[in-house]
């Protein structure tokens, strides 16, 4: 069916770390459509035009402002509303911020996953944990090819070593419950994420939707690298039907997973820059264009990423709905329709329900 299955999230008790992000928002109004009991755990949001607030978030679920470096207000949370099921999607996602904070970024990512497993197994409603982390976890030696999840991890920045750490240390958290415990552990693995609704720093998108609505050009840091580019709802169905299958309790299900887009997907960046430009006039925009960025100085990036997601497609029937081209147009839609004033709510709501269509 390759989306998640209304009639099990029905009155589910979810838990959702980082409900105020990008991901974490749409997710959360995704289970709250489906009828789940939503109660979100997370910092307030960076960006006011963020999905999380321009879409109501709020008002769909049972949010709690709290920081996961902090154990026991995280734990006090998730032992009063019970979870049966737990995303933990709050970290510190931003390649440049966690070289310039690279200690901040491990106690939010190593320290923070700790603690939000730790609060999970203390806590015996809990049966499914899904952590997302990303497809930087993987030791990339640029060789152009897809990483599947028995590759070895890495990480030659301080992001992606933060990631691959918070994978060893589910890992050693799931050992050590050992496979007859209750709680059942999962990580996921996606590329790079676009919609609408994310105003973070140093990503492409929002970067170009800034410039394009002051009137200046983008600057594009490798227009050369290839990205594995997927549309925000393909991932989060994927989480979700991994969590489904997490909740029955067979072993077979734990462990890592990818999710992202098929074999030769992967785009350049100058190709998405270039789309990005054509769909922004198409929407009435004003005039827009892209430059490359000197390089001086830039933290280390790799030049390719790519996943290979053969085991989610193979073992849960999962497999990215949204080509590239129609999630450029629907994300760049949603920035436009949000420039224009329109409802948010009702358009967010409309693109999920047209996801779950068959």
């Amino acid at each position: 069916m390759s989306r998640p299955d209304p009639h099990f999230w029905r009155n589910r008790r979810v838990f959702v770390t980082g409900h105020t992000g990008f991901k974490g928002g749409w997710l959360a109004l995704w289970l709250a459509q489906m009828g789940a009991r939503v109660n979100g755990f997370a910092l307030p949001p960076e960006h006011a035009a963020g999905i999380y607030t321009a879409a109501g978030v709020a008002g769909r679920i049972t949010p709690v402002n709290g920081d996961i470096r902090d154990l026991t207000p995280l734990r006090y949370c998730m032992q009063i509303t019970r979870p049966e099921v737990v995303f933990h999607l709050a970290a510190q996602a931003l390649v440049r911020r966690a070289a310039r904070d690279p200690v901040g970024t491990y106690r939010s990512n190593v320290i923070g996953t700790a603690h939000v497993l730790e609060a999970a197994r203390l806590t015996p409603s809990v049966r499914a944990v899904v952590v997302v982390t990303s497809d930087k976890v993987y030791d990339n030696r640029d060789d152009g090819r897809a990483f599947s999840e028995d590759d070895r991890l890495g990480g030659r920045e301080p992001y992606g070593a933060s990631k691959a750490a918070t994978e060893m240390v589910v890992e050693a958290f799931r050992h050590g419950l050992g496979e007859d415990y209750p709680l059942a552990v999962a990580t996921v693995r996606a590329g790079n994420v676009i919609g609408g609704g994310d105003w973070g720093e140093d990503r492409l998108v929002p970067d170009a939707m800034r410039a394009f609505a002051a009137g200046t050009a983008l600057t594009v840091r490798n227009p050369g690298a290839t990205r594995p580019w997927q549309y925000v709802l393909d991932p989060l169905s994927g989480y979700m039907m991994l969590a489904e299958q997490l909740f029955n309790g067979h072993p077979a299900w734990r462990g890592a997973w990818n999710f992202g887009p098929g074999p030769g997907k992967a785009a350049p960046v100058a190709e998405i820059a270039d789309e990005l430009v054509r769909l922004w006039g198409e929407h009435g925009g004003a005039t827009a264009g892209w430059q490359a960025a000197a390089q001086d100085g830039a933290p280390y990036e790799a030049r390719f990423l790519g996943v290979d997601s053969s085991k989610a497609q193979s073992a849960l029937g999962w497999y990215p709905r949204v080509p590239l081209d129609l999630a450029l147009a629907e994300t760049v839609g949603w920035y436009a329709a949000q420039a224009r004033g329109s409802d948010i709510a009702r358009l967010s709501a409309a693109m999920i329900a047209a996801y779950m269509e068959p």
